[in-house]
């Protein structure tokens, strides 16, 4: 299948690298450094241990660590800062390889809720109550996704060892602000360079990718061969391509306007977006996650966490549509 074609006239002109490039870029960066440097600020102050405290009643049950109860509150305000503190934990050796998969997968619920707010306020101007259910089909996959770490770690996990900090603070332990500040803006530079010389590369190849029309090829590969998708209406075709093509602004446009003129019922709409989040996962994993997970972590190890991650993300939205499916018929 040939490649499209593009205008190179246009897509590399300084005002377009600047627009879908350069800023892009530099927002991106901007906000994981400031998520690296309030990691290592919280870790140099110590504020982890009552940041666990929070989450310590889940990750004990689930045998993870302090760090991960704290990674877990701590994503609820800032992922990029909880997957900082991830990875500083695990290049010290507090964390095991098997351990940080699993401290990744059981923060899926809040790295979901900082970004639920923006959905539902994108889709119900458009779909009315239809967003309600696609949001909370959205949410309960997500809530899945960490009752079923907790399972699984507490299985695979021995229980961690006795001496919870978070739990016993020292108070006799008085902060000193100055040496704390010091040590996190020393480690923050140290790993500012990493992150830079990481992330920009990829995120210009993902970039160069998409301008050559490969991300389009895949998904031009993926529209045609959708005949198992024959329990959908053929108006819920075009949603599911637009959500592949141009992710959820595009899909939510075509949605809104099949089911204002009854092309389609609510409950289609909400089945066609969420076969469009289903199959669009491999580009969104490797579109966005991989520039920003490559400054945090090693690139290899950064593709074994978004294969992880983005697998059971998969697998709980298809459970999640399949309840649907057979609840609403």
């Amino acid at each position: 299948m040939p490649v499209q074609p593009f205008s190179a006239e246009t897509a590399f002109s300084l005002p377009a690298l600047w627009h879908a490039l350069g800023w892009p870029l530099l927002r991106l960066l901007m906000g994981m450094a400031v998520g690296l440097l309030i990691a290592n600020v919280l870790e140099a102050l110590r504020w982890t241990r009552h940041l666990a405290r929070l989450a310590a009643p889940l990750a004990r049950l689930a045998h993870l660590r302090e760090v991960a109860g704290a990674s877990f509150s701590l994503a609820f305000v800032s992922p990029a800062a909880a997957n900082g503190l991830l990875s500083d934990s695990h290049n010290m050796g507090e964390l095991s390889g098997k351990e940080l998969m699993l401290a990744n997968l059981f923060n899926s619920l809040p790295a979901y809720m900082v970004h639920t707010p923006t959905i539902f306020l994108l889709t119900w101007p458009v779909l009315g109550m239809p967003a309600v259910i696609y949001v909370g089909l959205t949410l309960l996959a997500a809530v899945g996704r960490t009752a079923f770490t907790v399972v699984l770690a507490r299985r695979i996990l021995p229980p961690p060892p006795p001496g919870c900090t978070a739990c016993k603070p020292d108070r006799s332990e008085r902060t000193d602000w100055n040496a704390a500040l010091r040590k996190a803006w020393k480690r923050f530079m140290r790993r500012l360079p990493k992150l830079v010389y990481f992330t920009a590369p990829i995120y210009v190849l993902m970039y160069l990718l998409q301008q050559f029309g490969y991300f389009a090829v895949a998904e031009q590969w993926l529209s045609q061969h959708m005949s198992w998708l024959s329990f959908l209406k053929p108006q819920a075709m075009g949603i599911i391509v637009l959500h592949l093509a141009a992710e959820l602004g595009a899909a939510l446009g075509a949605a809104g306007s099949v089911l204002q003129t009854g092309g389609l019922s609510p409950r289609d709409v909400v089945l066609a977006l969420m076969v469009g989040n289903i199959l669009s996962t491999p580009m969104r994993g490797i579109r966005h996650q991989l520039p920003s997970y490559s400054g945090f972590f090693r690139p290899a190890l950064a593709l074994r966490l978004i294969l992880a991650n983005q697998g059971l993300r998969a697998v709980s939205m298809t459970i999640v549509t399949i309840i649907y499916y057979y609840a609403s018929a």
